[in-house]
C-alpha cells in the first residue's frame, strides 16, 4: 500500500516554516513566493499581511538555511530583528542535528557490554593459578 501525501506530511522529516521578510523593499513576498514556487517538492504559501512566506518541505530535500541563503543571494531582505535571528538559528541547528542523526549508525545498548565481557574472559580470575601443580603442593 503506497503512502498518501497526507501520511508523508505527518512524517517527522516534513517541516512547515515561515520565512519572514524585512519591511523594505516592499513587494518582496509575491516575488519570493514565485521564485520558491518553481522548486520541486516545495509547498509555498505567501502571507503578505505577515510579511512572510510559508514553506513546507521534506528535510531530506531542503533546509530552511538553504532556502534563506538562496533568497538572500537573489537579493531578498530577510527580517533581522533579534527574535527572528534567534528563531532562525534554533531552526537551523535543529534541522542540521536531525540530518546528522539520520546518518549516524544506531547504537545498540544491549551489546555495549560485550567489550567488557570479552576483556573479562581474557583475564585470569576465580581459582585459576598458573603455578604448576607439583610446585603448589611442595612444602
Amino acid at each position: 500500500m503506497a503512502a498518501s501525501s497526507d501520511e508523508k506530511k505527518d512524517s517527522r522529516l516534513y517541516k512547515h516554516r515561515e520565512i519572514l521578510f524585512a519591511k523594505f523593499p516592499p513587494g518582496q513576498i509575491p516575488e519570493a513566493s514565485d521564485h520558491l514556487s518553481e522548486k520541486e517538492a516545495l509547498e509555498v504559501a505567501p502571507h503578505v499581511e505577515k510579511r512572510s512566506v510559508g514553506v513546507g518541505y521534506e528535510l531530506t530535500q531542503y533546509t530552511l538555511s538553504d532556502l534563506e541563503e538562496e533568497l538572500v543571494d537573489k537579493g531578498f531582505h530577510l527580517d533581522n530583528t533579534l527574535l527572528s535571528k534567534l528563531t532562525r538559528a534554533l531552526i537551523h541547528y535543529t534541522e542540521e542535528t536531525q540530518l546528522h542523526n539520520l546518518d549516524a549508525p544506531k547504537q545498540s545498548f544491549k551489546r555495549s557490554n560485550e567489550a567488557y565481557i570479552h576483556a573479562w574472559e581474557q583475564h585470569p580470575h576465580g581459582d585459576h593459578d598458573d603455578t604448576p601443580p607439583e610446585w603448589r603442593e611442595y612444602k
